[in-house]
């Protein structure tokens, strides 16, 4: 099979059930899912097997879901078949409870940073906020699974506590904004 078909050569491209533009805000979020899904493998590429076994599993299932999220978007027409569940949102908040219980209390905002590996995390994070808000573009103007748009939301709350985590297991403070008094009690 060749890469390339050129059959997008015209500025469109084939989705499940069409074809639509490629600038359209369908392409457009599950491109953003797609960048998100590279820098979460960046991510693992940062881990150590020893220390963060638990997170490459759950980044590596995370990456699978995202694959299902996108082709979730991907869907025109009228027989759709979702992969992206309420049930992976709530796997998610049961992850960020389990690790908050590593982390000291939140006082003041945070900046990425710390670890080279929480900074890659926080990258994850804001891709997420961006893929969320893609998503809430396309909910408003087209026909898709609502449940991405969730399972975004809780992820960028995954990844802001990852990160942290990734600081505190290596030892590492989180780097606070110093320039705003105290923002949680």
């Amino acid at each position: 099979m060749k890469i390339y078909t050129r059959t997008g050569d015209a500025g469109k491209t084939a989705v499940v059930g069409g074809r639509v533009d490629k600038d359209d805000i369908r392409v457009e979020a599950y491109g953003t899912i797609d960048e998100l899904n590279s820098f979460v493998g960046e991510s693992i590429t940062r881990m150590s097997p020893e220390k963060h076994a638990d997170l490459i599993s759950h980044f590596t299932e995370i990456q699978h879901e995202l694959f299902d999220a996108g082709g979730d978007l991907a869907q025109v027409g009228k027989e759709r078949q979702y992969k992206v569940t309420g049930d992976m949102v709530t796997r998610l908040e049961e992850w960020i409870d389990q690790y908050e219980s590593e982390l000291a209390p939140l006082r003041r905002f945070i900046l990425p940073g710390g670890t080279s590996l929480s900074s890659s995390i926080h990258i994850c994070r804001t891709v997420s906020r961006r893929a969320e808000r893609c998503v809430v573009s396309l909910c408003k103007s087209e026909e898709t699974n609502e449940e991405v748009r969730r399972y975004l939301n809780r992820l960028s709350d995954y990844f802001f506590t990852v990160a942290r985590v990734a600081n505190t297991r290596s030892g590492v403070s989180d780097v606070e904004y110093i320039r705003g008094g105290q923002a949680f009690s």
